[in-house]
């Protein structure tokens, strides 16, 4: 999905790299292999210039973490679509699912030790999914405790 005009930090991302670009169609397939996945949502470099930053330092990351997640570019075309999906508001975005489910985001630039340890925590984190289950199962808990004599 080659896209005129793409900043040459991206470009070297999916040609030096080997990420690939997904977008609405396909990004469920993705998604749905296991472990920690990162999409890369970059918007236009001329309006958002730290994503050339984070186009740097993604494959960094990926680098200084071996194996602990895959990434992808989103493709432009996809990235309102689903921007509205995994819910940030910033741009450049780094967003975190595992099994297809939302852990959360990176947005903008930050300095190394920042990102990595943001990265480490979203690693270590639950999913969105998870922390709304584990609420649930409190919140029936505590109503059965409020039941009894």
């Amino acid at each position: 999905m080659a896209e005129a005009g793409r900043h040459p930090l991206i470009e070297r991302l999916l040609r030096d790299f080997g990420l690939p670009e997904i977008g609405a169609a396909d990004v469920d397939t993705f998604l749905a292999a296991p472990g920690e996945t990162v999409l890369f949502f970059t918007e236009d470099p001329k309006q958002h210039p730290e994503t050339a930053d984070v186009a740097v330092i993604l494959p960094e990351l990926m680098q200084a973490m071996p194996g602990r997640f895959r990434a992808a570019v989103v493709a432009r075309a996809s990235e309102r679509e689903l921007q509205k999906r995994f819910g940030f508001a910033r741009w450049p975005a780094l967003v975190f699912v595992r099994g297809g489910d939302l852990i959360g985001a990176i947005t903008g630039m930050h300095d190394w030790d920042e990102f990595v340890a943001k990265v480490v925590e979203l690693l270590g984190a639950p999913t969105r999914r998870e922390i709304a289950a584990a609420a649930v199962r409190e919140n029936e808990g505590a109503s059965r405790a409020e039941e009894r004599p």
